[in-house]
């Protein structure tokens, strides 16, 4: 609000531990077992409420840290004052008080904020090594809100990069969504280029930049990021199977253009390497998302194919609209011919009659294929072997 943006929600912070909210709020449940948090609803809307947490030297039942320092559990309350010193960014550190509408600033947060800086409290080194997704969130609002990192914020991000490895990959897909899904992915991915930690998101894309390709591979993800940008500030839909298309689309193609080679046939060489290189990410990938995105990249090969029925048929394909979309980012790029894009552009233009005329399909009125006496029969053979005794 400082910076003239309107917050997508609000959260509260307050000394009543969980179950003395909970006792408060019939309409409260308590979640999470890293970090305990309240959730209070009123109709449709969420309160994310937290309870001031202790700074230190307090009994350790109630806090973990796993043996490279990542906070396992956090769970010992305390008062405002120790809390300041558990937030993560100076400017993530101011408190708005609704008793008398003041902001509280024990961190010089103003100040960063002004100066548009993202400053982290306390030891850099030792903040990351709590959560290594700071590093991530670092340049989430980096990206998001303009700003630049300290330089002593943004010094350890090279050398503790690795630490991200450790993080749960359901994790760190949900941060990945916010990088790329909140309407400044083009930046994000400027940013952890430019700090190296697209490795740590994935992998075999970033290794692929090493070769000649670099600059090409750059172009197309920053195309299609810029893409989803676009969609998000004008309120469209988007989803993760695009995204990923978009990142994993080069080493997915490289392993199918190997596996081609080594005699597979070109749609079930899209689909083995996908699988293959889907498995290998760091990131979890839900199958909801997954399987449709190995659909948009198998049905890239068959935009090649413009005459006859399975032109027809991709035509068709509910999945059709989102490969269409990924044809025209890689036409941009150079990587599909302009009158290949422009045919299956206009096509969508005509009418069904026109576009069977041009596939070259006549359309069949009253005419139904007769099925053989013989193999109706083998038909319902089959079915009856087909029953489990």
């Amino acid at each position: 609000m400082l910076l003239g943006r309107y917050p997508k929600d609000f959260d509260v912070a307050t000394d009543a531990d969980p179950d003395e909210i909970q006792t408060l709020f019939r309409n409260c449940r308590l979640i999470g077992r890293r970090f305990r948090l309240a959730h209070v609803r009123f109709g449709r809307d969420v309160v994310e409420v937290a309870t001031f947490r202790a700074s230190g030297a307090e009994p350790e039942d109630e806090r973990a840290h796993s043996d490279r320092g990542r906070i396992l559990r956090d769970n010992v309350y305390g008062a405002i004052d120790e809390d300041v010193w558990r937030r993560d960014f100076t400017v993530n550190a101011l408190y708005y008080n609704i008793a008398d509408f003041s902001v509280w600033d024990y961190t010089h947060g103003f100040e960063d904020l002004r100066e548009r800086t993202l400053r982290l409290i306390g030891d850099p080194e030792t903040r990351y090594r709590e959560d290594p997704v700071r590093m991530l969130r670092a340049i989430r609002f980096a990206a998001k809100l303009d700003f630049k990192l300290a330089r002593e914020t943004a010094a350890p991000l090279a050398t503790l990069g690795e630490l991200l490895r450790d993080v749960p990959p359901a994790r760190l897909f949900d941060e990945l969504l916010k990088l790329f899904q909140s309407g400044y992915a083009v930046k994000s991915f400027d940013l952890l280029l430019h700090y190296d930690l697209l490795r740590y998101l994935f992998n075999d894309t970033n290794a692929l930049l090493a070769s000649p390709e670099r600059e090409q591979i750059v172009d197309f993800i920053r195309r299609g990021l810029a893409s989803t940008d676009e969609r998000v500030r004008d309120d469209k839909p988007i989803t993760p199977m695009f995204l990923y298309a978009v990142f994993l689309w080069f080493p997915i193609r490289a392993l199918a253009l190997k596996l081609q080679q080594e005699g597979w046939n070109d749609m079930h060489a899209m689909l083995e390497a996908s699988q293959r290189i889907l498995a290998a990410q760091q990131t979890t990938f839900p199958r909801r998302f997954s399987s449709p995105m190995k659909e948009l990249l198998a049905m890239q090969w068959r935009f090649n194919q413009r005459q006859g029925a399975r032109a027809a048929r991709l035509l068709e394909h509910k999945r059709f609209r989102a490969a269409y979309d990924f044809l025209m980012l890689r036409a941009q790029c150079g990587e599909v011919d302009r009158e290949t894009a422009d045919w299956w552009t206009e096509i969508q233009r005509l009418s069904p009659e026109e576009q069977q005329k041009l596939i070259g399909l006549r359309r069949r009125e009253g005419k139904r294929r007769r099925r053989g006496r013989g193999r109706g029969r083998r038909a319902e053979h089959d079915q009856v072997n087909d029953v489990s005794p």
